[in-house]
């Protein structure tokens, strides 16, 4: 069993440690391009993602904002027809309280003026049938705008919170 043993020349041994060398830069190359190829494609997403996310945003808080705005018009409108209502109401009571006033001086006219007691008994009946019946109709004309002004001032902020509703509780688009 003679046979030699080679030792690894100088020149053998540069070779293989060029031809590691080589394979470790070109790991190293390999690597190094895989890895800046996934964290450009990484903040790529990143980038893409939080641009949608903003314009969802903004998008969401204007949508927001113009429904605020919105109700905060209906409000107005609102509270205009109460004060439009309340003023009507104002005037038809003080038309009323007038008219009664008047009505009252003219029957306390004719009571003084009356020359038998038979005349004022008929008199104070007659005034106070009348003055019963115009107060019943007058509540009665006052009780229906007090409703149609509620129901009217109620309308806007009704029209308002259906939209409001819908619009909050309307499944988010993807």
């Amino acid at each position: 069993m003679n046979q030699k043993t080679q030792k690894p020349s100088a020149k053998d041994a540069f070779q293989a440690a060029e031809t590691v060398k080589d394979t470790v830069e070109t790991v190293v190359k390999a690597g190094t391009a895989a890895a800046k190829a996934s964290y450009e494609q990484a903040m790529e997403m990143t980038k893409s993602n939080v641009e949608k996310a903003s314009q969802n945003f903004f998008k969401g808080y204007g949508e927001l904002a113009n429904l605020g705005k919105q109700n905060l018009e209906a409000f107005v409108q609102s509270s205009t027809v109460v004060v439009k209502g309340a003023e009507t109401f104002g005037k038809e009571w003080m038309g009323f309280a007038q008219a009664a006033v008047e009505q009252n001086v003219a029957a306390i006219q004719s009571l003084v003026a009356a020359k038998t007691l038979k005349e004022v008994v008929e008199l104070q009946n007659d005034w106070a049938k009348k003055t019963f019946d115009t107060a019943v109709a007058e509540s009665a004309k006052l009780s229906e705008m007090g409703v149609k002004t509620a129901n009217d001032a109620f309308e806007p902020i009704k029209a308002r919170v259906n939209v409001s509703v819908e619009k909050l509780f309307k499944p988010v688009a993807a």
